[in-house]
């Protein structure tokens, strides 16, 4: 199982908008998504910023990469993301992830 993890910093006060930016937007493109096994949004504030993670779950990195389309490290943004998004990082980080309780 790969794990895909993506990092994104807004200002707190856009936090709400961006958080069901992203439900509208991410959740649609990754439904049906050939080998997605689990997909996760985390948030945490940290003083005037909120951090939002991306974690999904892929059953190989062949799956990943035909979501993807090209590069799997490479980040895959949304439509007005600029407008939320304090940095627009190039590149996602990929785990091999080993279940330790079932």
């Amino acid at each position: 199982m790969i794990a895909r993890i993506w990092r994104g910093i807004t200002s707190r006060d856009l936090a709400d908008e961006y958080l069901a930016h992203l439900q509208e937007q991410a959740v649609p493109r990754l439904e049906g998504a050939k080998g997605l096994l689990h997909s996760y949004i985390l948030q945490r504030e940290q003083g005037d910023k909120s951090e939002f993670q991306v974690i999904t779950l892929w059953d190989s990195h062949e799956s990943m990469q035909a979501w993807v389309g090209g590069d799997p490290e490479r980040a895959v943004y949304l439509d007005e993301e600029d407008r939320f998004l304090l940095d627009m990082e190039p590149l996602v980080r990929l785990y091999d992830t080993h279940e330790i309780i079932p």
